[in-house]
């Protein structure tokens, strides 16, 4: 079988992104899962977090699927559907576009230029959902907002949001950042364990000023990734709940892969998040894919030209990192 696809990035966050809209080819989900445990490995020829499966959808401009690298369905990805975005309003012809996700219909669209040549797309992120039960989180009480955790951590306070995957997410100094504790939590709680029977995404985050944070995750199906657009998101709804970034102003997120910015919207006792960041092309290829053998060729490579302009970004981004958390 011969696959198209596209290879991008939001945030340094990167995924395969494979139209079944206008190829001829659909997939059962065995084969979806299959493709992204083959391609994405980062062994092989390509390599990658994940594969975006764009699909018609009966009332929205398109339907986007999310297989991470472990073969796992995930129910949304912030970064990835920026990449989805863009593809639709290019495919289409628009400037915004509605794109149908496991939980939600959200509106996406063009956004001004995060940084000069860099291709901006903003998402919608929703709903958020603060009852453990939505991630599941197993402990006797509704929800979880800036707690400890038994058997977790001894000072550490965190909170439980499903944006609408799963996030656990703690605010930590410089030093608990660059700890391995993260790692040691995050693993505890994505392997066997009576608090997450599905795992969760595990966020650090760290305030560095009034409007500006950086977040370090740790993704459920993949491990530490360099940005994970729902948990910066989700990060974001969480400093402004504990009264550190305002609502209703843009947040700037930085991550180890760029920055993104964040707008958290409050309506009552509800709430949705604008993420804005980079849609970047790395290159478009065409593989040849033996399902029954488990192999693949890449037949075509094409690259673009974006990345230069991104790299000009997180190389800002770096300088301006190193200033406040490395000293």
């Amino acid at each position: 079988m011969n696959i198209k696809m596209i290879k991008g990035h939001g945030s340094g966050n990167d995924f395969f992104l494979i139209d079944e809209i206008t190829n001829e080819y659909q997939f059962a989900d065995e084969e979806r899962s299959f493709l992204a445990r083959l391609l994405c490995h980062r062994d092989s020829d390509l390599g990658a977090d994940g594969i975006l499966f764009v699909l018609k959808s009966e009332r929205a401009d398109g339907r986007m699927r999310v297989f991470n690298a472990d073969g796992s369905e995930a129910s949304m990805c912030g970064n990835g559907l920026r990449l989805v975005a863009r593809y639709l309003c290019e495919l289409l012809g628009k400037e915004t576009a509605v794109v149908e996700t496991m939980k939600a219909d959200l509106k996406v669209g063009k956004r001004p230029e995060l940084f000069p040549e860099v291709h901006t797309f903003q998402v919608e992120i929703s709903p958020v959902l603060f009852d453990v039960n939505a991630l599941p989180l197993k402990i006797n009480q509704p929800t979880l907002f800036n707690e400890k955790i038994h058997g977790l951590s001894d000072d550490l306070r965190f909170t439980a949001v499903a944006v609408p995957n799963p996030h656990l997410i703690t605010l930590v100094d410089v030093d608990r950042l660059q700890s391995p504790i993260q790692e040691q939590i995050s693993k505890k709680v994505n392997g066997s364990n009576d608090l997450f029977p599905d795992g969760v995404n595990v966020s650090f985050v760290n305030v560095l000023n009034l409007g500006a944070i950086y977040v370090r995750t740790f993704e459920r199906g993949v491990g530490f990734t360099n940005a994970c657009g729902t948990a910066m998101s989700a990060s974001s709804l969480v400093t402004c709940m504990q009264g550190l970034n305002s609502f209703e102003s843009t947040i700037d997120v930085y991550n180890n892969g760029g920055k993104v910015q964040c707008v958290v919207h409050r309506f009552e006792e509800k709430y949705k998040i604008d993420l804005i960041g980079n849609a970047t092309y790395l290159f478009k290829a065409a593989v040849e894919v033996d399902l029954e053998n488990g192999a693949f060729t890449v037949r075509e490579k094409q690259a673009f030209t974006e990345q230069l302009s991104y790299e000009k970004l997180q190389s800002e981004v770096q300088h301006y990192l190193h200033e406040f958390i490395e000293g």
